[in-house]
């Protein structure tokens, strides 16, 4: 997402205020004081504006004139631009409380996106033709497709009658998303979609917007905390053993598994990698889902063979090689395309680029392989979803005789250098 440049001068120290009382591991959004931390922004139209800093400057007047605060409540008349925070945010947990009128409209933007939907919910209100009987806290901007299970609509209604406070925790890991609106589970994991472009994944950052129309709001005791990629990764991975998933790797040795092992050490419970060479799983797959957590040190190489024989180039004579690449390191910058992005079927399909974590990070990803169809998952956002049998056109025109291969092994293809990578939590969820 590009950083939008807003010329305001702003004293963070003011986030944690006398009277603010954040739980523990969390900060304040808003210090009960004033408007110190935002600024106005409606997206919808300086999106489209020439110059975008210039139409969100213009609406800082109308920020001021609409918003105020009163007896430590972030106060909204039901006009003007949104509340925008000037710190842009990733994977987070935010809290919040809000509390509204009838007719109202309104919702929580994350990472520049629209929306965790807050509405008034009754017959009256005018919307239920849109879904407003449902309840508030669903993300009403994902597709309409599926809409009991997609997150478009609550769980459960949970909303409180006007006139008393209603509490919103979400916790936002890529571009996946839980909410709890008064402490009942609304939304499940559900991928939270983008909107403004719907052929890229959810930004990797972006500010929170306290949306506004049609009613007054008031806003109070909101607080965020950036999750760090270990608590994030455990989220994404939830109950791994319970879902249907079974090791693969006990974490002790390389029973199960066969090929090259010279390069390849485990030890408590991680498999280190330090040399090429190509290993694969005993055991063949058709449909499957495959869960794995990673490092890799600067510039690294490795992929991911997908129904392989065990022989042979796994970019080719596989299915497919997914890459594991850190695919923005200087060694690559004039040779690489997008289908040798990370995540990507090499040479055939390419995948979005621009989510892994830093370097010795780990990074969490899940692989859904069906039919010819294979959806890449890196830590919570989707940055491949391909079918392979419709792949026509390869990088430098080499063919790809195995993709239509409908079983084989799981593998590691590695690429001989200097560079390392680390494995662990390798689980496989049988769909055939």
């Amino acid at each position: 997402m590009k950083k939008i440049a807003v010329a305001f001068v702003i004293n963070l120290s003011l986030l944690v205020a006398i009277g603010v009382n954040p739980p523990e591991g969390f900060v304040a959004l808003f210090n009960g004081e004033d408007l110190s931390g935002w600024y106005g922004d409606n997206p919808h139209q300086s999106r489209k504006a020439e110059d975008r800093n210039a139409a969100i400057q213009s609406q800082q007047s109308d920020f001021q004139k609409h918003w105020s605060v009163e007896d430590g409540e972030l106060v909204n008349d039901g006009e003007g631009p949104y509340a925008t925070t000037v710190k842009e945010y990733g994977d987070i947990e935010l809290m919040l409380e809000y509390k509204t009128v009838a007719m109202a409209d309104s919702g929580v933007y994350l990472r520049g996106s629209p929306q965790i939907q807050i509405w008034d919910t009754t017959e009256a209100g005018g919307k239920w033709d849109r879904g407003a009987d449902r309840g508030s806290g669903g993300l009403f901007n994902n597709p309409k497709e599926n809409t009991d299970t997609n997150g478009k609509h609550p769980l459960v209604h949970a909303d409180k009658p006007f006139g008393e406070w209603n509490s919103i925790k979400a916790r936002h890991i890529g571009s996946r998303i839980w909410v709890w609106l008064n402490d009942q589970l609304v939304v499940d994991g559900a991928e939270f979609h983008p909107y403004y472009d719907k052929t890229k994944p959810m930004p990797k950052k972006g500010p929170v917007h306290l949306q506004t129309h049609g009613g007054e709001i008031r806003w109070r005791n909101v607080y965020v905390r950036e999750l760090e990629p270990e608590e994030a990764n455990r989220y994404l991975r939830g109950d791994e053993f319970g879902t249907g998933f079974e090791p693969i790797f006990n974490g002790r040795n390389l029973d199960g598994w066969f090929g090259d092992m010279n390069g390849k050490k485990v030890s408590d419970g991680i498999l280190k990698w330090t040399d090429g060479g190509h290993i694969y799983t005993k055991e063949m797959f058709t449909d499957f889902v495959f869960r794995f957590e990673f490092t890799m040190t600067p510039g690294a190489n490795n992929g991911l063979a997908i129904r392989s024989l065990g022989v042979g180039n796994p970019a080719y004579d596989a299915m497919c090689e997914l890459q594991i690449l850190d695919d923005s390191h200087e060694r690559y910058a004039d040779i690489i395309e997008p289908r040798q992005f990370h995540g990507s079927a090499y040479g055939m399909a390419g995948a979005h680029r621009g989510y892994l974590r830093e370097s010795g990070e780990w990074n969490y990803q899940e692989v859904k392989v069906q039919g010819s169809t294979i959806q890449v998952e890196l830590n919570g956002v989707k940055i491949l979803d391909t079918d392979l049998s419709e792949s026509t056109e390869y990088m430098a025109d080499r063919k790809h005789p195995g993709k239509m291969l409908a079983k084989g092994h799981l593998g590691f293809a590695g690429h001989g250098d200097e560079h390392t990578f680390q494995f662990r939590g390798l689980s496989v969820k049988k769909l055939k």
